[in-house]
């Protein structure tokens, strides 16, 4: 026979199924507002908009993309490397054969006139620029000489100074530079000639440079 505690145990368990199955209904009622509130949205969107019609793409209309031009060639860096191979200077040269007798150990290109060294020596032309090779290793020097050489050229410079020194720092005190850069200079086109220069210029520690005229200085 059921006992009271029975039939409270099956009310509670009735309003549970009542309670979830009023909340299933509030939930569906929910969706199926939402979902008619969009429908609505959605018809209202289309009224104002009215008519469309799909684009129809045109061959003009149609962005057409090139492929990306090459980098430029840098022609003058390479002509600027390829003169600078062609006018390497060599350690193998020597120019003794070269130099005149006289105690300067001065040069002079052929065709040059003693009156050109003379010139030099006594300071005829003004030096424009010089180059200091004091600290610099034999392969730093040469490479450094012929780029002063190339700047003075494009600049219009005549004459110019190299300061070698004098050896005295240097393994038995031998001035290997001074004879290097002799050599370097005499290998030079551009180099018309030169001499040891002045005491007030360096005496034996310099050479005075005298280059060829170039052709910005002439026009």
């Amino acid at each position: 026979m059921a006992t009271i505690k029975d039939f409270s145990a099956l009310e509670g368990l009735r309003k549970d199924l009542q309670a979830q199955e009023k909340a299933r209904a509030e939930a569906e009622a929910l969706r199926l507002r939402n979902e008619a509130r969009a429908r609505e949205e959605a018809d209202i969107f289309r009224n104002s908009i009215g008519q469309v019609a799909p684009l129809r793409a045109r061959a003009v209309d149609k962005a057409h993309h090139l492929p990306e031009p090459p980098l430029p060639i840098p022609r003058q860096h390479l002509a600027d490397e390829q003169a600078a191979l062609l006018e390497s200077l060599s350690d193998e040269f020597t120019v003794d054969t070269l130099m005149d007798s006289d105690e300067n150990l001065s040069f002079a290109r052929p065709g040059i006139g003693q009156d050109v060294l003379s010139k030099l020596r006594r300071g005829h032309w003004v030096i424009q620029a010089q180059l200091d090779l004091h600290g610099y290793r034999r392969d730093q020097a040469r490479e450094a000489l012929g780029e002063f050489l190339r700047e003075s050229r494009k600049r219009g410079i005549r004459c110019v100074r190299v300061i070698h020194g004098k050896g005295l720092g240097s393994v038995n005190k031998e001035p290997v530079l001074k004879h290097k850069v002799r050599s370097w200079l005499a290998q030079k086109d551009e180099v018309m000639a030169f001499c040891q220069a002045r005491a007030a210029d360096g005496g034996a520690g310099a050479l005075v440079v005298l280059l060829k005229s170039s052709e910005r200085a002439s026009g």
